[in-house]
């Protein structure tokens, strides 16, 4: 194949070839209002329970609590990742909040089931992206509604028929 000149392909001596455009994927993703009922459920249903057996149970009070607060912190976040990673991987990708609200968490590729390290990973980068706000705040720019730890582990977080 020889090269194709400028002005053989103006004066249509040439043609080019057209490359087949592949029709955009629909991929429905879940807006923004719904992660955030789904979030808030989560965070009821789940974390509160933690705090409160953090809080009572385990550090005897609010003011033990409060002189030891990172430790106190640790004890309720690593429980909670690790109960949102395993709703998660074996509800198919749904916590409680997220069944509620019709929501699931796939790979951003395939839109199968992520597998269980990414979603470790996007539970633990999820918690440091909520601490850090700058994280939280993407979902609100980008069109797809992804959030920093959306866009490290490479999930995304569609919207499923009831």
């Amino acid at each position: 194949m020889s090269k194709q000149r400028f002005r053989d392909i103006k004066q249509g001596k040439i043609r080019t070839i057209q490359k087949e455009k592949k029709p955009p994927i629909n991929i429905p993703y879940a807006t923004n209002m719904q992660k955030t009922k789904a979030a808030l459920t989560d965070s009821f249903m789940l974390l509160m329970p933690l705090m409160y057996i953090v809080f009572y149970l385990v550090m005897d009070g609010r003011e033990d609590f409060a002189a030891h607060k990172l430790l106190g912190w640790l004890y309720i976040l690593v429980p909670f990742i690790l109960i949102q990673t395993s709703f998660m991987y074996f509800g198919k990708g749904q916590t409680p909040g997220y069944r509620a609200y019709n929501l699931k968490v796939v790979d951003g590729k395939s839109l199968k089931q992520a597998p269980l390290f990414a979603l470790l990973f996007r539970n633990i980068s999820m918690v440091l992206s909520l601490i850090t706000i700058v994280g939280w705040l993407m979902m609100f720019i980008r069109k797809d509604h992804k959030g920093l730890h959306d866009l490290l582990s490479q999930t995304t977080v569609i919207s499923i028929k009831a």
